[in-house]
């Protein structure tokens, strides 16, 4: 991991055609975008390859999470694909995960493999309700300490389990935190925030923020001033 913060800006529209309007005028003032399931779902891998040609590093957040083969041979299927970061899910285990990595090594090897831990959407009555009994950070301990032994080269997490992560970790681990959110805004489904300043003051390696920017009235400013926030631009 590099040092500092940067941000990614979470694409998490309906098409292809709504993507790449809120991303063209940003090119040149952003590095990062992610691309999702609804849109990698809609659109296929292509999608990939055209936001690169953009002149954007990509972040594809499939979350993917099954049994090992399966995750393995979709990565393979992404041989070639200029993906910079890909997400699983931890809770899929160190085999799955440490087959992932072997795969990425091959297909994608200039890409990082990102396990999430807790989904930023779920409390501890979303976790009570599918049988874990310990609380988020306590889950993200587990699982975050597992996943790195397993191969990932890092996390996604809330902001808010960043100190005790990088405690756990050190600073090697690359950290990536959706739940970000200014004072004034309405969390949405986030229910674990921060704001971006705060997250990178605690660790974060990138920041994902989709809402905060895509619903302001000139997401090219808005874009620039988070990035000032982390330390990103000057």
């Amino acid at each position: 991991m590099s040092s500092g913060c940067r941000l990614i800006l979470a694409l998490d529209v309906e098409t292809k055609e709504e993507a790449l309007a809120l991303a063209r005028p940003l090119a040149g003032n952003l590095v990062w975008v992610k691309l999702g399931l609804q849109l990698f779902t809609r659109h296929g891998p292509s999608i990939v390859d055209e936001f690169h040609a953009l002149g954007f590093k990509v972040f594809l957040d499939l979350k993917l999470h099954d049994i090992p083969n399966t995750v393995a041979s979709a990565i393979k299927s992404l041989k070639g694909r200029p993906c910079s970061l890909l997400t699983l899910h931890a809770s899929g285990g160190p085999e799955m995960i440490a087959r992932a990595r072997e795969a990425a090594d091959i297909a994608l090897p200039g890409c990082q493999l990102l396990s999430v831990t807790v989904l930023t959407s779920m409390d501890q009555t979303q976790l009570s309700a599918v049988g874990v009994q310990r609380t988020p950070e306590e889950q993200v301990r587990l699982l975050g300490r597992m996943a790195i032994q397993a191969g990932s080269h890092g996390l996604v997490c809330s902001p808010l389990e960043l100190p005790m992560l990088r405690r756990e970790l050190g600073a090697s681990p690359t950290l990536v935190t959706p739940g970000i959110r200014y004072p004034d805004a309405a969390g949405d489904d986030q229910n674990r925030v921060m704001t971006p300043a705060q997250a990178a003051a605690a660790g974060s390696s990138f920041i994902v923020v989709g809402r905060p920017i895509l619903k302001d009235k000139d997401p090219a400013a808005k874009t620039l001033q988070i990035r000032r926030e982390i330390g990103e631009a000057s």
